[in-house]
């Protein structure tokens, strides 16, 4: 599958698309936001992606049960979601500057809306596509209201069984999506590399067929967005930030922008590895095959002489006889003179 988003192709034919995802990283700062969007491009991203909501489109201002973040390992710990998405999201207004940035810098820039209102903002600011974030995966009228755009989607399967981001591949597809890419995901924050699980990516290939399939990954490092590259991922998406020391909601598994650059660098190098099925000798190979052992007169040899270990050896370079035929001709008598140093061709 090979869809464009902006001026990019996206395939594998060509190397990794990386999306940069600033989230909540500006700390609420435009000035730091802009800054983001700068790193980004010095660091070769091809694309900026925001997240369009804000906190009472997404949850409402509710204490108890699950609107409270109890679990004592999560990053976000003791706020409620309102108060979370409060200071993650990214102010309606800065979205034009931001993208206006990075479209400058020549990236392509859009967003994840989080319902139907975001959607309506993001087709005014004519955003090249959409990505659909992992728990908004089920919400049906959402993914129709992205889907009449006619508009490239990029959706993630984060938290999602096959059976589920299957019929939310086919609710795009029945409301018109032409241009699908399905993003393995770990819905995990940081994810570890063990509950990654990249052979996922090759499955989706087959049951997707008619998709891009690529990666959203939460891990720390570049190594599993390299390998994923490897297993065929065209697509990968990596949330970013300036310094982890700086802090904000999604920082701690943020890469800097000298771990951006190396993604790009990395990714794109795994794409070049894979190259075609090569069985025979590369014609960039061909000049190393002199490297290869043969049989070499190491001592000087008269005619009628018997050939012997002393006197025959398979050594580099590789112009003379094949080690094969080495042993066949042990024992022999030498029906020539040969000095040493002689490539020896019997």
């Amino acid at each position: 599958m090979t869809y464009n988003i902006g001026h990019f192709e996206i395939g594998a034919d060509q190397p990794p698309f990386i999306i940069a995802e600033m989230s909540g990283n500006h700390n609420q700062s435009l000035d730091r936001a802009l800054e983001l969007v700068d790193a980004a491009a010095a660091a070769g991203a091809h694309a900026l992606k925001l997240q369009t909501y804000t906190a009472d489109t997404i949850t409402i201002d509710h204490r108890g049960g699950l609107f409270d973040i109890n679990d004592k390992n999560s990053l976000w710990a003791g706020q409620n979601l309102y108060e979370l998405y409060s200071e993650a999201h990214t102010p309606w207004e800065w979205h034009r500057p931001i993208f206006d940035r990075a479209k400058e810098l020549g990236m392509v820039a859009f967003s994840s809306p989080f319902d139907e209102t975001a959607v309506d903002f993001l087709e005014e600011l004519d955003v090249p596509a959409y990505k659909i974030a992992s728990f908004e995966s089920n919400h049906h009228p959402l993914l129709r209201k992205v889907a009449a755009t006619g508009k490239p989607i990029i959706i993630s399967s984060g938290a999602s069984r096959l059976d589920e981001i299957y019929e939310s591949v086919r609710v795009l597809r029945e409301a018109g999506a032409q241009q699908i890419c399905v993003l393995k995901c770990t819905s995990t924050y940081p994810a570890t590399p063990e509950n990654t699980n990249l052979r996922t990516i090759p499955v989706f290939q087959s049951v997707f067929p008619d998709c891009a399939v690529g990666l959203s990954d939460h891990t720390m490092g570049i190594g599993v967005s390299v390998a994923a590259v490897a297993l065929g991922a065209t697509v990968i998406e990596k949330h970013f930030t300036l310094r982890r020391a700086d802090g904000g909601v999604d920082s701690a598994f943020s890469l800097e922008p000298a771990e951006l650059a190396a993604l790009v660098t990395e990714t794109e190098r795994a794409w070049q590895g894979l190259g075609g099925v090569q069985l025979d000798t590369q014609k960039a190979e061909e000049k190393s095959r002199q490297f290869k052992r043969s049989v070499y007169v190491v001592k000087d040899i008269a005619a009628g002489e018997v050939l012997t270990r002393e006197n025959l050896r398979i050594i580099r370079p590789g112009d003379g006889l094949a080690p094969k035929f080495y042993e066949e001709v042990l024992g022999r008598r030498s029906d020539r003179d040969w000095q040493r140093g002689d490539p020896y061709r019997g």
